[in-house]
């Protein structure tokens, strides 16, 4: 079985939601290429941007990490 890492559960909040990387970039006042990043695995959010991430997704750390 293929395990689900942060950023695929990102990118699948974000769909779910219905926003673009650039939105969600501009919610969060990063890059878009920030997002993108982390949505490719390239890098990960400090910890501030994962607790903005965990608000803005209604989302609990582990949901958004695991």
């Amino acid at each position: 079985m293929k395990e689900i890492h942060f950023s695929e559960n990102l990118k699948n909040l974000r769909k779910q939601k219905n926003i673009t990387q650039a939105q969600l970039a501009r919610i969060l006042c990063v890059d878009q290429r920030t997002v993108s990043a982390w949505e490719k695995g390239v890098c990960e959010p400090s910890l501030s941007m994962l607790a903005l991430l965990c608000d803005f997704f209604e989302e609990t750390f582990d949901n958004l990490l695991l």
